[in-house]
């Protein structure tokens, strides 16, 4: 692995304060040997707490060829702006591309519509879309699948299948299969299930092939919005076109069967999944660990956690939403405790009024220093906003 990439993995989410005399290193670099142009690159990028600052320098850097192709610091500045929510800087930088010769080039102008795009700035992406002609740079189904994604990224869903009809027969674009998808997963977006679906046979007709990619957007809008029939047409579909499946095929399969309490099926379907060697993870284990809670199968849900934990991942959230209240309901309060523990010594998220539903329900079973105990552990835990309290203390 290069230091670039080294470094950009190192990429925290806070900016931590660097000295001006740095900063100054890291805008002569641009003109430096390509050794020293990486950790200037990345202090730019990843170290500054000011964001002003950082989109300053980024402008200064673009001047150099060699940056301008560097697309995960595009990536990752706009990230960082955007979380920051400085979009009139993430404005900025981007205007600037307009200097260099580059917004000639259809890729560029597709990696700056993109990032617009990631930063939720349709307007400004449709915009560039616009000004391409002007700037003698043609539009392929490249840039217009790049407008799709600007538009889904930026959830207005609602836009999305009005450009896919418009755009293509006025520029003579021919939409391929990734711009089906793209359109597909605006439909689920704005909640037209039925008309996605349709889309299947539609791009059949076109002469193209539905892949994966297709098939996971339906199956996951499927069966996690609870239409399980509709999803099982789906896979069936998938399975007689003899569509690979991936782990995120088989998740949103077992998530759907667990919603349906089907705990059986979903055991023989992760047997199906390891046999056909995709390598289960923690969405896999979340779903098994769920659809044996509801089922009250709680010693099955415990043994699922277990395997969670063996194979390295650190369980989810949604997780013990459904794991504790099963626990609970059971009557085994102890394993309930327990767990309780672990998810504070593990710092691991846990929805407050869940914990609370633990301690109520030690109080019911006269396991009050139990109670108690769980109580104090989230009065000193430093990392959950919550407090719990005694029913007597109401």
């Amino acid at each position: 692995m290069s230091s670039l990439s080294r470094l950009l993995l190192r990429g925290t989410n806070t900016f931590s304060t660097l000295t001006c005399g740095r900063f100054f290193s890291a805008a002569t670099a641009a003109a430096a040997a390509t050794s020293q142009r990486t950790p200037s690159l990345i202090t730019l990028v990843n170290d500054e707490q000011d964001p002003k600052y950082i989109t300053e320098k980024f402008k200064k850097a673009s001047e150099t060829e060699w940056f301008r192709k560097n697309i995960a610091v595009y990536e990752r500045t706009v990230r960082r702006l955007a979380a920051a929510k400085k979009f009139e800087w993430i404005e900025e930088i981007l205007e600037e591309q307009n200097k260099y010769h580059n917004m000639s080039k259809e890729g560029f102008v597709t990696r700056i519509i993109n990032l617009y795009g990631r930063a939720g700035m349709f307007e400004h992406a449709q915009k560039v879309f616009d000004a391409m002609p002007e700037r003698n740079c043609k539009r392929s189904v490249l840039s217009f699948n790049a407008l799709l994604n600007a538009c889904v990224n930026s959830k207005k869903f609602d836009l999305v299948e009005g450009i896919f009809k418009e755009l293509p027969g006025k520029l003579s674009i021919q939409p391929d299969i990734a711009s089906y998808n793209t359109l597909i997963k605006g439909l689920c977006g704005k909640g037209s299930l039925s008309e996605a679906i349709a889309l299947v046979d539609e791009i059949e007709s076109k002469g193209l092939k539905p892949d994966h990619f297709t098939y996971n957007l339906l199956l996951h809008e499927t069966y996690t919005k609870g239409h399980f029939e509709q999803g099982e047409e789906i896979w069936g579909r998938m399975v007689e076109k003899n569509v690979a499946r991936d782990i995120r095929s088989y998740n949103a399969r077992l998530l759907g069967l667990a919603l349906e309490l089907k705990s059986e099926e979903m055991v023989s379907l992760f047997d199906e999944l390891k046999s056909n060697g995709i390598k289960p993870d923690v969405f896999t284990f979340t779903a098994m660990v769920r659809g044996c809670a509801g089922a009250g199968k709680v010693d099955e849900a415990k043994t699922w956690y277990k395997e969670l934990e063996k194979n390295g991942f650190r369980p989810m959230k949604l997780l013990f939403s459904s794991l504790l209240p099963a626990m609970c309901k059971a009557g085994d309060l102890e394993s309930a405790v327990e767990l309780c523990k672990e998810i504070f010594t593990k710092r691991l998220l846990v929805d407050g009024a869940i914990m609370q539903e633990v301690v109520d329900e030690l109080v019911k079973g006269s396991k009050k220093v139990e109670a108690e105990e769980i109580v104090e552990l989230a009065k000193k835990n430093d990392y959950l906003q919550f407090k719990l309290h005694l029913a007597s203390e109401e």
